[in-house]
C-alpha cells in the first residue's frame, strides 16, 4: 500500500468515525445501535465499490422519485424493499421459528385499513372479475386446539392482475375481513387469483428492467391473521401450478404456502349460488403463541 493509499484510507475512516461519534449521545440505546451499524455498513459499501459522485447523485434522485411516486395507494419504498429481498429477510428475522406454524411471507404494498367485514361464507369479490373461488379452513394453534374469533384479513387482485386501489375511484373490491367460528372454522368466497406484475412504471420497474428481471408474481391471495395471545401472521397462499412460482419478483414463495385450487364442475357451491364452474382451496392456518420464538 502506497503512502497515498494510506492517506486516503485514514481520511475515509476519519469521516466514518466522526459520523459514529455524532450518534454516541442518542438517548435510545436501540437508535444508537441501529445508526452505528447503518453508518458502518453504508460507509463500507461506499468504500468497497468506490462510489462516484455521479452515482451518489443518481441514487439521491432515484430515492427522491420513489418518494414522489408514492401515495396512500402505492408505496414505492415497500416495492423497492420487496425486490431487494429486504422485506423477506425482515420476515425471516422476525417470524417465530415454531415447528408446525404457518409460514410468513411479504406484506406487499396493497393492504388498506378499514376493509369491510363479511360473514363466514361471504364474498369479498364485490364484482371483481374472475372465476368464483371458495376458500375455507380452520385456524388452530400448533398443538391442534382451535382458535375462535381470530380476525382473518384477506385481499387479492382481480382476474386482470389489479387491486382495487389501482383503479380510479374509491370502490372497495377484493378485500375484507371475517372472524373464525367457535371451532376455528372460516370460509369465504373470492375469485381465482391470477399472476400479475408488481407496478413497474416507476423507479423500481426501471431497476428490474436494467437488471433483466421480471416484475411478475405468481397467483396468490393475501392473509393477515390476528388473535389475542397469538403472534400475528402475515402470509399468502399461492396457486399450485401458477406461472412464476420459481421466479417471484419479491421472493415471497414458500413451498408450504403452495395450495391446490381444485376446479369444481357440477358440484353444489357451499352457501352461494354460482353459475358454472368454481374453484375450491383448503387452507388451515396454524398460529404460534405470543412470545413463542422457537420450538
Amino acid at each position: 500500500m502506497t503512502d497515498g493509499d494510506n492517506l486516503r484510507a485514514r481520511r475515509e475512516r476519519a469521516v466514518t468515525d466522526e459520523v459514529l461519534a455524532s450518534f454516541s449521545d442518542a438517548e435510545s440505546p436501540r437508535l444508537k445501535e441501529l445508526m452505528a451499524a447503518l453508518v458502518e455498513h453504508l460507509h463500507a459499501f461506499a468504500r468497497e465499490v468506490r462510489l462516484t459522485e455521479t452515482e451518489w447523485d443518481l441514487a439521491i434522485n432515484y430515492l427522491t422519485e420513489a418518494g414522489q411516486i408514492s401515495t396512500d395507494r402505492r408505496q414505492e419504498f415497500i416495492l423497492l424493499s420487496d425486490v431487494l429481498g429486504l422485506s423477506m429477510l425482515t420476515v425471516g428475522i422476525n417470524a417465530p421459528a415454531v415447528h408446525g406454524a404457518t409460514e410468513s411471507t411479504v406484506f406487499g404494498p396493497f393492504f388498506m385499513q378499514g376493509s369491510p367485514q363479511i360473514e363466514r361464507g361471504g364474498n369479498i369479490a364485490e364484482g371483481v372479475k374472475g372465476q368464483p373461488c371458495y376458500i375455507h379452513g380452520v385456524v388452530r394453534d400448533v398443538d391442534g386446539a382451535p382458535v375462535p374469533s381470530a380476525r382473518i384479513e384477506v385481499w387479492e387482485a382481480d382476474d386482470d392482475g389489479f387491486y382495487d386501489v389501482q383503479y380510479e375511484g374509491d370502490k372497495v373490491q377484493g378485500r375484507g375481513h371475517l372472524f373464525s367460528g367457535p371451532d376455528g372454522e372460516y370460509d369465504f368466497w373470492c375469485v381465482l387469483p391470477a399472476p400479475y406484475p408488481i407496478p413497474h412504471d416507476g423507479p423500481v420497474g426501471r431497476l428490474l428492467a436494467a437488471s433483466n428481471r421480471s416484475p411478475m408474481r405468481p397467483a396468490h391471495v393475501h392473509f393477515m391473521v390476528t388473535a389475542p395471545g397469538y403472534s400475528s401472521l402475515i402470509t399468502h397462499i399461492f396457486v399450485e401450478g401458477s406461472d412464476h412460482l420459481d421466479g417471484d419478483a419479491v421472493f415471497g414463495v414458500k413451498p408450504s404456502l403452495i395450495i391446490e385450487f381444485k376446479e369444481r364442475v357440477g358440484f353444489p357451491a357451499p352457501g352461494a349460488h354460482v353459475d358454472g364452474p368454481w374453484v375450491e382451496a383448503e387452507f388451515d392456518i396454524v398460529l404460534s403463541r405470543s412470545g413463542e420464538s422457537s420450538r
